[in-house]
């Protein structure tokens, strides 16, 4: 989920760092094995600390149901009884599941990649220009779909999602990851992005896949390269990943770009490294 939160907040604290003089400096000034043992013991100095008293963080591997991070929150009500307030994507996938097992690298553009990525066809591989960045055929995208119980209406992040006038949001996400290739057969990101007004009294999503196994619901926070697991989220999130990659046309997204969007998105975004310490994590149930 890209940052459409505030900030973790300042009391975040991170293990302190240990400043010592030059090597030539020390030289210098006839260091003694006192002084040279300062030096050792702060190179030795602890990593950040977990920040732990942020509550439960995401991405995760959703394979994995343990989980030590014992702050609660309300679950979010199912998505077709909260408002559809934003949409957008990142490259590539930042949870880890079964059929999104490939790990990339640990950049801001890192993540998982879809497993059938090495099966593709050199036509469904074929470059396409267009008005979507940050993502070419071949490459894995997450898309989130975020709902909220707030009474508003779909847009461009936080004032969309938790507007001034909202007190105590709930927050949900929807999560899918895809395999993008160059294939008109493939899914189509217009018709998922769509948003239907008022369907069931709420705003809505013109679809999002249904056969990719049975999602996978956790508490969480939001995500995005801005977040590690010393500096957390203080966002509380109910999430649903669904564990299986679908194919989805790129085209698609060009011309979701291309046509506009009441999201303003129009590039897919960077992710946060996935949370592995068993502190920072709630337990599946």
């Amino acid at each position: 989920m890209r940052n459409l939160l505030l900030p973790a907040a300042a009391g975040t604290m991170l293990a302190a760092c240990t400043s010592t003089a030059p090597a030539e400096d020390v030289d210098q000034a006839g260091a003694d094995t006192a002084t040279d043992t300062t030096v050792v013991e702060a190179a030795a100095d602890p990593a950040p600390e977990l920040c732990v008293g942020m509550g439960p963080q995401t991405p995760r591997d959703i394979s994995i149901t343990a989980g030590l991070n014992t702050v609660t929150f309300q679950t979010a009500p199912p998505a077709s009884s909260m408002n559809l307030c934003n949409i957008h994507t990142h490259t590539n996938a930042e949870h880890k599941g079964p059929g999104f097992s490939v790990f990339v690298d640990a950049s801001d553009n890192g993540g998982y990649a879809c497993n059938a990525t090495a099966d593709l066809t050199d036509a469904e591989l074929l470059p396409v220009e267009g008005a979507y960045k940050g993502v070419v055929p071949g490459q894995t995208i997450e898309v989130h779909w975020v709902h909220t119980t707030c009474d508003t209406v779909p847009g461009e992040g936080l004032g969309a999602c938790v507007p001034e006038t909202c007190t105590d949001p709930l927050l949900r996400v929807e999560a899918q990851t895809f395999l993008v290739v160059n294939d008109p057969n493939a899914l189509d990101f217009t018709v998922m992005a769509d948003v239907i007004e008022e369907k069931g009294g709420f705003y809505q999503a013109g679809m999002i896949p249904s056969d990719t196994g049975t999602p996978v619901s956790f508490r969480g926070s939001t995500t995005g390269p801005s977040y590690t697991e010393a500096v957390c989220s203080p966002a509380q999130v109910t999430w649903n990943v669904r564990p299986q990659c679908a194919e989805l046309d790129i085209n698609s997204l060009h011309k979701w770009a291309a046509d506009g969007n009441v999201f303003n998105e129009t590039k897919s975004h960077g992710v946060r490294q996935l949370v592995t310490a068993p502190e920072l994590l709630s337990p599946i149930e």
